[in-house]
């Protein structure tokens, strides 16, 4: 065959051209819709996660004031027992604890983590660092109890073991069981620690806590997934 006969004319590479760019456009247009629309999909499932999310959070918050109207009294009784103690001392130790009510539910074994708990830490000068209360100095309410499930610290975990629920116990404990090198707390790192805590359970608390969790989960689900598009 001769080679001149595999040419194009002129025309014939003009009409070509225009068919390129034809199925070009309709391939970019075709790619686009598809995005948007997956795009769109994912951006409607997230926002309806995150509506979920905010109104389960509501209902966890407005159920816990219901938890405080129950508990306040009873616990607000013990922040009369934050008092200055002996860095030097507590450090030296060890995890020590200390009985303040008696509770009636079971008792907390060790690795025990399906429970929650209203506490005030405090350190060695008897400044409070963290607690359950609304206000440290004038309290008037409990905010959510922390659910022991989400990690808490090693001295604490070694502290309530023992301990039952609906109980009221001062857990004392070194700086290497407490937030050690990796947090300065109580103006060093290292430092000592007491907390006051309330074990309590409720069926209810940990229904809402799974489903907030759950939800959280989707969520985090979601935001990966559009990370790999």
């Amino acid at each position: 065959m001769d080679p001149k006969s595999l040419k194009t004319s002129v025309k014939q590479r003009v009409i070509i051209a225009i068919i390129a760019v034809l199925l070009l456009g309709s391939t970019i247009a075709t790619y686009a819709a598809i995005v948007l629309s997956n795009g769109n999909s994912k951006n409607t499932s997230t926002s309806k996660l995150e509506t979920e999310y905010t109104d389960k959070q509501a209902e966890l918050n407005a159920y816990a004031a219901t938890l405080s109207d129950q508990y306040f009294d009873t616990f607000s009784k013990f922040r009369s027992e934050v008092k200055a103690y002996n860095a030097a001392t507590a450090n030296s130790e060890g995890v020590r604890t200390r009985d303040l009510l008696e509770g009636t539910g079971r008792e907390l074994a060790t690795g025990d983590l399906e429970y929650f708990a209203y506490y005030i830490g405090f350190c060695p000068d008897e400044t409070i660092f963290d607690s359950s209360f609304n206000d440290t100095t004038n309290p008037t309410q409990l905010l959510q109890p922390i659910y022991a499930g989400q990690g808490l610290i090693a001295g604490w975990n070694a502290g309530v073991v023992g301990m039952k629920i609906g109980g009221v116990r001062e857990i004392q404990m070194p700086g290497e069981q407490a937030y050690g090198e990796s947090r300065e707390i109580c103006g060093t790192t290292n430092s000592p620690l007491k907390f006051i805590v309330m074990a309590i359970e409720d069926q209810k608390l940990t229904e809402l806590n799974n489903e907030l969790e759950n939800i959280y989960g989707e969520l985090l689900n979601q935001y990966y997934s559009t990370q790999g598009n």
